[in-house]
């Protein structure tokens, strides 16, 4: 129960707003309404799919840690599974099969980050010293345990088949379980600020929201448009780190007008097609601080799961041609239990 989890929440969050011990968030939101209103959205019946192929971007310049997936054949009587003669174990059969396995970094390319992903060192027990904590009050190392050893951890070169961490509370198969539907709404600040490194604040954001005549609702799920996916598919995998990481429009986690906005407005989930919706590095701050604040107001304090890296380019063109920006959102995650982020393959319909 909370109670035993925490005596103090952080200021300007919902913990336990939605019960002691809710691992889903601002999800709550998406309510049996919430679907209808998407389901009304879809119109024409056409469908976009908002995710890059999952070998994008290409190598590691945006994230040193994290890889392209490796696809490798299984094995069968000590040979690959892959243009596999059947025949070759039972002289009557003609199947030919293939079968194979994925090395996948689940936050490498379109990508859900769970409400584990980021946490904090906060007070929570009141004792005047800070301990890691997640979103309601779950702790690091009793609900997201995972090996101090190096050589339990990593993948690329280094593979055991072993799982080594474990989400045990706010894994991302929470997410799936809610199935993630109901309504978009696009903000599309490319259309506005083009390709351009803009630091994109409370004010600058609700200049593009009044211009389009946009508006989000309790629940609805919001997405940004910046041009920075469709700006990794024409570098065909082999991406220039420096001109992605300068370019396209980015969240100011700094801004306090812009958090509270987030909190006031109601919306579900907030996602982007750029690499981690706020800026990296954030504006410098005094003291001691979340390095990337927007993760900590959303994932930490308020329970809302965050997408990254969505292609959201052809989608949001239709949409400003066709003079609307509400769609049928369709984004489950993977149903992995114990995972702190997930790929996506989100569908939008119109």
């Amino acid at each position: 129960m909370a109670a035993a989890r925490w005596k103090r929440r952080p200021e300007g969050s919902n913990w336990g707003d939605f019960g002691p011990d809710d691992q889903n968030g601002r999800l709550n939101l998406l309510t049996p309404e919430k679907v209808k209103q998407g389901i009304a959205e879809a119109r024409e019946g056409l469908t976009f799919c908002l995710s890059l192929p999952l070998d994008y971007p290409g190598g590691n310049a945006l994230n040193p840690s994290r890889h392209p997936p490796v696809l490798r054949p299984t094995l069968r009587n000590d040979r690959p599974l892959f243009n596999y003669r059947r025949g070759q174990d039972d002289q009557v059969s003609t199947d030919i099969v293939n079968d194979d396995a994925a090395i996948l970094h689940l936050q490498y390319s379109t990508q859900w980050d769970s409400l584990c992903h980021i946490g904090q060192e906060f007070d929570a027990d009141g004792d005047g010293k800070a301990e890691p904590v997640f979103y309601n009050g779950f702790k690091s190392g009793e609900h997201v345990v995972g090996p101090s050893d190096p050589k339990r951890a990593g993948a690329i070169g280094m593979v055991e088949a072993a799982s080594s961490s474990e989400a045990k509370a706010l894994g991302i198969e929470r997410m799936a379980e809610r199935c993630v539907q109901g309504r978009g709404v696009m903000i599309d600040l490319h259309a506005h600020l083009g390709d351009a490194r803009t630091l994109v604040g409370y004010d600058a954001l609700m200049r593009v929201i009044d211009a389009d005549k946009v508006t989000v609702e309790k629940g609805d799920m919001v997405c940004l448009h910046t041009g920075l996916a469709q700006m990794i598919l024409g570098m065909d995998k082999r991406p220039d780190g420096k001109k992605l990481h300068s370019s396209c429009a980015v969240l100011d986690g700094r801004d306090a007008r812009l958090l509270q906005w987030i909190s006031d407005c109601g919306l579900s989930v907030l996602i982007a097609d750029n690499y981690a919706v706020e800026a990296i590095p954030a504006r410098p701050h005094a003291g001691c601080c979340a390095g990337l604040p927007l993760h900590e107001h959303c994932l930490f304090k308020l329970g809302i799961h965050l997408g990254e890296l969505w292609h959201l380019t052809p989608l949001a063109g239709w949409l400003r041609a066709h003079r609307r920006y509400r769609f049928l959102l369709t984004a489950p995650p993977l149903r992995l239990p114990g995972a702190v982020g997930s790929p996506a393959t989100p569908v939008a319909t119109v």
